[in-house]
């Protein structure tokens, strides 16, 4: 791998969202978006809205960078772009790293906006530092994003890659404990939770909802959503293609 090629494909991803608004917007927008709408439906019940928008806080921008970072490497592939890109001496770890890198810094805009409007407007009230739900959230957009660039690979096309949500991010969402505590399912839905990225996301935006101090607890959980993103990125590399058959 190689700095200088890993920050010239960030740069050139980069260049080519700012001018897809709609992509754009989708990333930053619309998670503030749902954010707003989830605190008018708990109107009546602020504490509520505290617990489950805490934890959709991190779920949201995972889910986002999923969708965008999947489409975004697939459409590279079939237009005939990481074909070319990879006849250079670009190495599929460069261009890997490029793109976490330049969507990491769309994920920073992401967080930071939608941790500020959460905790500054919607009026989330969190007994940990509003910081550390920024971490948190930054943390669950990069394994968003990995996740994306890792899934792409598997997609022939556009639809084939949205499909991949509900596959790999439903079952998650679902068992991470956001409907349900962890700890009153079934035992084999409790086991295949607790290996599952997104359940540590949301216990530790718990962690800093319920904690003021940094527990051992919240460090766990921060430490198996980046190694999650790692593995998802080592794997994406490993099974990366230049073009869709």
């Amino acid at each position: 791998m190689s700095t200088h090629r890993t920050l010239a494909t960030a740069r050139r991803v980069l260049l080519q969202l700012r001018h897809d608004p709609r992509t754009i917007a989708l990333m930053v927008v619309v998670p503030c978006v749902l954010l707003t709408l989830l605190s008018w439906v708990y109107d009546a019940g602020p504490r509520t809205f505290d617990t489950v928008g805490a934890s959709l806080l991190g779920i949201f921008p995972l889910i986002t960078m999923f969708l965008v970072t999947s489409i975004a490497t697939l459409r590279e592939r079939t237009s005939g772009t990481l074909e070319r890109l990879l006849s250079m001496p670009l190495g599929k770890g460069d261009l890997l790293a490029g793109y976490a890198l330049a969507f990491g810094a769309i994920a920073v805009v992401q967080a930071g906006l939608a941790t500020g409007l959460a905790v500054l407007t919607l009026g989330l009230d969190v007994t940990g530092s509003a910081w550390l739900l920024l971490v948190v959230a930054l943390a669950d957009a990069c394994l968003g994003t990995a996740l994306g660039l890792f899934v792409s690979a598997f997609a022939a096309s556009e639809f084939q890659a949205v499909q991949f949500m509900p596959a790999v991010l439903l079952p998650q969402l679902l068992l991470c404990g956001l409907l349900m505590p962890r700890g009153q399912m079934q035992p084999v839905l409790e086991a295949v939770s607790n290996v599952l990225p997104m359940s540590y996301a949301v216990d530790g935006m718990q962690q800093v909802l319920t904690h003021t101090d940094i527990t051992g607890d919240f460090v766990r959980d921060l430490a198996v959503v980046a190694g999650s993103a790692a593995v998802a990125l080592a794997l994406g590399a490993a099974t990366l293609r230049r073009r869709t058959a």
